[in-house]
This record gives C-alpha cells, sequence and structure tokens, in this order.
C-alpha cells in the first residue's frame, strides 16, 4: 500500500474509532434525559396492529384496498380505513444541523450548541423507539427503523463529521408521507432553504417544530472595543474597534431572524422553540414530545 493510501486509511480508521468511543457518551446522556421525561409522562391509546377498534381514518395513496372498510365507506362518499390500536406506527425524522457554527460555545462552562443538539436528539429518537415508533435521520437515505437497534445507529450517525461548512439547512428529501419531523439548528444560514424544505414537508403532509439552539452570548451580545469576529471554519473574518457600535443592528437582525422562522412555522403548521444552552435540557424536550403528540393527534 502506498503511503498516501496508508495515510488515507488510517485516517478513516481513526475517525471510525473516534465515532465508535463516542456514540454511548452520547447515547448515555441521552438516556438520562429521556428517564426523567418518561417518568412523567403516561401512555395513551394509538392506533396499531392489535385486534381492538380505534378509529376510522380517509384512506390515502399506497392503502391496500383490502385495508379498506366498505361496510363504513358506504356510508359516505370517500372511502375510509378500518385502524386498531398501534397499527402502521408513524415515522419520526430527526435533523440536526451539521455546520461548523453549531462547534460554538461562548464559554467553557456550556455544551457546544451542536452537542445540545445531539444529546436532545438522541434523547427524543429514544422516546419514540420506546413507543413503538421508527425514527430516522433527514441526512441519511436509509428508511427509518424501529427496535434498540436502532438507538445505536443513530448515535453512531449523528456523531459523524461532515462537510466543514459554516451552516448547514435542512434536508427534507426523504420524508415518509404523514411522518413528523425535528430540524435542530441555530438556523443562522440562507432562510430560504429552510423555508423550501418546510414547504417539501408540507407537500408529504409532514409536520413538526423548529427547534433553535442558541449560546447566551449569541443573545446577549457582550463584545466591546477591538474585537476579531470569525466564522468557525476561518472563511469569514471581520475586525472592528468599536464592536459595541454593532450591537443594536445584530439584535435586530437576530430578532428578524427568530419573526421569519415563527411566521414559516406558522404557515406551515410547524410549531417553533427557542433553546439556550446554559439551560437545563428536560424542559425543552418534554416541550417537544407534548409539541409532536398535538401534531399526531
Amino acid at each position: 500500500m502506498s503511503d498516501p493510501a496508508r495515510h488515507t486509511a488510517q485516517t478513516l480508521r481513526s475517525r471510525s474509532e473516534a465515532v465508535a468511543s463516542a456514540a454511548p457518551a452520547l447515547l448515555a446522556d441521552a438516556q438520562h434525559l429521556a428517564a426523567t421525561v418518561l417518568l412523567g409522562v403516561h401512555g395513551r391509546k394509538r392506533a396499531g396492529s392489535g385486534d381492538e377498534f380505534w378509529q376510522y381514518r380517509p384512506a390515502q395513496a399506497g392503502d391496500s384496498y383490502r385495508q379498506i372498510d366498505w361496510r363504513r365507506s358506504a356510508l359516505s362518499d370517500g372511502h375510509f380505513i378500518r385502524q386498531t390500536e398501534w397499527q402502521a406506527a408513524q415515522a419520526i425524522m430527526i435533523g440536526v444541523d451539521d455546520g461548523a457554527s453549531m462547534r460554538f460555545s461562548g464559554h467553557k462552562s456550556r455544551p457546544e450548541k451542536r452537542r445540545r443538539a445531539q444529546t436532545l436528539a438522541m434523547a427524543l429518537a429514544i422516546i419514540a423507539l420506546r413507543g413503538g415508533e421508527r425514527v430516522g435521520l433527514t441526512h441519511l437515505t436509509d428508511a427509518p427503523r424501529g427496535g434498540t437497534a436502532q438507538a445505536m445507529r443513530i448515535a453512531t450517525a449523528l456523531m459523524e463529521e461532515h462537510a466543514d461548512i459554516d451552516h448547514g439547512t435542512p434536508q427534507a428529501q426523504i420524508m415518509p408521507l404523514g411522518s413528523r419531523a425535528v430540524f435542530f439548528s441555530d438556523f443562522f444560514g440562507d432562510i430560504a432553504m429552510v423555508e423550501q424544505a418546510l414547504g417539501r414537508a408540507a407537500d408529504r403532509e409532514v409536520k413538526g417544530a423548529l427547534v433553535q439552539i442558541l449560546d447566551p452570548d449569541e443573545e446577549r451580545f457582550p463584545y466591546d472595543g477591538r474585537t476579531v469576529f470569525e466564522s468557525m471554519t476561518g472563511a469569514i473574518r471581520f475586525e472592528t474597534l468599536k464592536a459595541r457600535g454593532l450591537r443594536d443592528a445584530y439584535l435586530e437582525r437576530l430578532t428578524a431572524r427568530k419573526t421569519q422562522l415563527q411566521e414559516i412555522c406558522r404557515r406551515t403548521g410547524w410549531r417553533y422553540h427557542l433553546h439556550h444552552t446554559d439551560q437545563p435540557a428536560e424542559p425543552t424536550l418534554l416541550w417537544l414530545h407534548r409539541a409532536l403528540e398535538r401534531v399526531r393527534a
């Protein structure tokens, strides 16, 4: 094996080993977080594969004729499917921004935005999997799956390094019809891409939530005097002698971005939530759990 090939193989091996060692830690943190929410959540009836009748729903494209309840359908102009408890567990698609801006932390006492997003995403996946649902990641081509093994697959995939770009964008190419989805990001990138992703999701009757994760320094802008602002990739660099003079304009743009995200959610039937990395993760996870339950109801 040539030196370049050997170096590439060693690099890939070291990356794989790093991911393999980091995934269990993420999984452990997420399991602890999920447990705090599960303790306060009571089960409720859901459509499933049991024998007990649950509800009728209108037939959709892709449903088999064998599923149609012809007696119920004869009472109206449409076709209806007879559902039983736990039938066809819904899928939850989760997206975590892989942009470099998510690696920011304003203080060593706070986690990186990406780590908080990964932990929340993993905890949400654990809760859904324990509830018998299928879970998938939006940046993968794999179909959403259920079962305990899927938790480790998701943890490993979340820890993998992706393209070194400043801002990631929500991916909505592979969304099962009628599924639910959650995107975790600081949403500092191109807002048009967010609007486009939620538009595509709405076309497939997918609803869910945007969780904007920010470091407190990004809310306060605690900079004064000579300051060098540099993007996490180093692609953008700006130096000023009067940083405080930029504060009002920055905060105005941040407020405008939040308003834009809320408006996009309003138009598409999604929900918006803001989370700060200096705050506990439990309230946000509980909010997500309840929000997705309301979407499904």
